[in-house]
C-alpha cells in the first residue's frame, strides 16, 4: 500500500489542477462571451442611430433648404463612424478611442444639425421631423444603457483573469483583459449653453 502511496497522491492532484483548469477555462469564456455579446449591443444601438441619421437628414433636405455645410458634415461624419469596426473578441484600449473619437464627431455634427435647424420653425412643427429627434434622443439614451451593460459585463471578467491564481491560467490560456467603454476626453465639462433671445 506504501509504495502506491504516491501514485495515489499524484492522481489526486492531476484531477484537481485538472479541475481548477478547466473550471477556470470555462468560466473565462463564458464571461468573455457574455462581454463579447454586450458589445454587439453596443454596435446595434450605434447603428440604430446611423439608420435613423439617414431618415433624419432625407427629412430635413426635404423639408429646408439650409446651410450645405452643416448637412455634408453630418452625411461625412456619419460614413466615417460606420468605417469603424472594432473585434469584440480583441478590444484594446486604441481601437476604443478611434471608435469613441469618430461616434464623437457623429455626435457633434449631428448637434449642430440640430442647432441650425432651430431656425427653421416649418421644419420644427413637421411631424416626420419631431418623430424622428425623439427617436434619436430614446437612440442616445440606448447607447448610453449599452455602454454602461458592456462596462458591467467586462469587469467580472477581468476580475476573473486578474484575480490570483486564475492569472497564472490567463497567461497559459491566452486569456487578456478586455478594455472599458470611456468617455471622450472633455466630456466631463458640462457643455455651454447660449440662449440668443
Amino acid at each position: 500500500m506504501k509504495k502506491f502511496l504516491p501514485l495515489i497522491i499524484i492522481a489526486i492532484l492531476a484531477i484537481g489542477a485538472y479541475s481548477w483548469a478547466k473550471g477556470f477555462n470555462n468560466t473565462a469564456v463564458t464571461l468573455k462571451e457574455s462581454a463579447t455579446k454586450t458589445w454587439a449591443n453596443v454596435e446595434s444601438s450605434y447603428q440604430r442611430r446611423n439608420d435613423l441619421i439617414g431618415n433624419l437628414v432625407k427629412t430635413v433636405q426635404g423639408a429646408a433648404d439650409f446651410e450645405k455645410g452643416t448637412l455634408t458634415a453630418v452625411i461625412e461624419a456619419r460614413a466615417k463612424a460606420t468605417s469603424i469596426n472594432i473585434d469584440p473578441t480583441n478590444i484594446t484600449p486604441e481601437q476604443l478611442a478611434k471608435f469613441n473619437e469618430v461616434q464623437g464627431g457623429l455626435s457633434g455634427a449631428l448637434k449642430s444639425l440640430l442647432v441650425t435647424v432651430e431656425r427653421y420653425p416649418e421644419l420644427k412643427a413637421n411631424q416626420n421631423f419631431l418623430e424622428l429627434q425623439s427617436q434619436l434622443e430614446g437612440t442616445e439614451n440606448r447607447i448610453n444603457v449599452a455602454r454602461d451593460r458592456f462596462n458591467g459585463t467586462v469587469e467580472p471578467y477581468n476580475m476573473h483573469i486578474k484575480t490570483f491564481p486564475n492569472s497564472l491560467l490567463a497567461g497559459l490560456f491566452n486569456f487578456e483583459p478586455m478594455s472599458y467603454f470611456k468617455a471622450e476626453a472633455g466630456s466631463e465639462k458640462a457643455p455651454d449653453v447660449d440662449f440668443n433671445f
